[in-house]
């Protein structure tokens, strides 16, 4: 009965390590993304307004 615990807990031990590198694989890869994107200069459109003056 204790071998089948101890397996029980090593499972939840290793599912617990693989869920918390998924999130920190998941966090660096959203950081690095966004320091790819800090070395361009402003991404937004170029708007030009046609409107005529009133």
């Amino acid at each position: 009965m204790k071998i089948v615990i101890l397996i029980f807990v090593f499972l939840l031990g290793v599912g617990a390590s693989i869920k918390k590198s998924a999130k920190d694989m998941k966090q660096l890869s959203a950081r690095q993304e966004l320091s790819m994107y800090k070395h361009q200069p402003n991404l937004l459109p170029e708007v030009e307004i046609t409107a005529p003056s009133v």
